[in-house]
């Protein structure tokens, strides 16, 4: 059996609701930083690519915030 921890468990839903906050602020910076990259004459990107590109922020933002905050609540409460 999987030995999960509730502060661990607690940690991580935490971390997802940080992550959701943090969301609309981390697309925003990726979405200037690639317009910046961008050349005048390139095209600016498509829908599918920026849809492609907020649905990869959301997926890692919520594996990274979720698995540091399971971390932190294991390590806090044990």
């Amino acid at each position: 059996m999987i030995d999960i921890s509730f502060a661990g468990l607690v940690g991580a839903i935490l971390g997802t609701i940080v992550a959701a906050a943090c969301y609309g602020t981390l697309v925003d910076a990726f979405e200037r930083w690639l317009a910046g990259r961008r050349a005048p004459e390139d095209p600016p990107a498509s829908k599918e690519e920026l849809a492609l590109l907020r649905r990869a922020i959301l997926a890692i933002d919520i594996i990274v915030f979720g698995a540091v905050g399971y971390w932190i609540g294991h390590e806090i409460g044990g």
